[in-house]
């Protein structure tokens, strides 16, 4: 499975930015999706998951009340909607998908990654 990310910039603080990512397997509709993050010198970190019916999402606490996960089952894609960025929010993005839990602890496929900056 090929994960494509897409969405990523440089924006400034207070803003938006939307992120999706596209699965090349219909298959991935079956599994959890979700976003990882990793910041310069920072290990990666999980930022929101979905169940494959969109039944259960987590946040990470940083970004509870800012982001927010969805998925398009038929576009074998998921998205993350990200508002009110902070500084703090600066990192690469990285989409998952886990085959044996919604809450992305061991993902099995990973996308390439997108570049996500918030200027001051």
């Amino acid at each position: 499975v090929q994960l494509q990310a897409s969405g990523g910039g440089l924006v400034q603080a207070g803003a938006s930015l939307r992120l999706s990512c596209t699965a090349s397997r219909r298959t991935v509709s079956n599994n959890a999706m979700g976003w990882y993050r990793q910041a310069p010198g920072e290990e990666r970190e999980v930022v929101a998951a979905i169940s494959w019916n969109g039944s259960n999402r987590y946040y990470a606490d940083s970004v509870k009340g800012r982001f927010a996960i969805s998925r398009d089952n038929a576009k074998n894609t998921v998205y993350l909607q990200m508002d009110s960025l902070k500084l703090e929010d600066t990192a690469v993005y990285f989409c998952a998908v886990d085959t044996s839990s919604w809450t992305l602890a061991r993902p099995r496929y990973w996308g390439q990654g997108t570049q996500v900056t918030v200027s001051s």
